[in-house]
């Protein structure tokens, strides 16, 4: 049966990409491999072996865009509040909080925010479909 195994972006600066996601997620460097033009930067954290792959093209000083393709990645914790504070407290701008219900059914509860490259990631609370 396939696995996933990771998802890729684009980033200016793979430094402060990695201290988005380690400071902000507990992400740390899984694997690096490091070519004349370009650099891939593995990530992962203790909680899964999934990975989010940085590419960094050097030489690059243009911000990507993301298109009308691009949605978002999303994260589960146990509790949202702590998560938003820390991320506000590391100046990273988290939204409000959301409840995303059907009827009187709360389904989902998140917030968003957006990593230096404008990639936009969703947090949710760990409950229901969301584990």
């Amino acid at each position: 049966m396939p696995k996933i195994i990771h998802t890729m972006i684009r980033v200016l600066d793979p430094e402060r990409s990695i201290r988005f996601y380690s400071e902000g997620f507990g992400f740390s460097i899984s694997h690096r491999l490091d070519f004349d033009d370009f650099a891939l930067v593995y990530l992962r954290n203790p909680e899964n072996d999934f990975e989010i792959e940085l590419t960094h093209n050097k030489g690059r000083t243009e911000p990507y865009t993301h298109g009308d393709g691009y949605g978002h990645y999303a994260f589960v914790v146990d509790e949202l509040e702590p998560m938003q504070v820390k991320l506000e407290q590391l100046g990273y701008s988290p939204l409000p909080i959301k409840e995303f219900k059907r009827g009187e059914e709360l389904l989902a509860r998140f917030f968003f925010v957006q990593d230096p490259d404008g990639y936009k990631i969703e947090v949710l609370q760990r409950g229901g479909h969301y584990r």
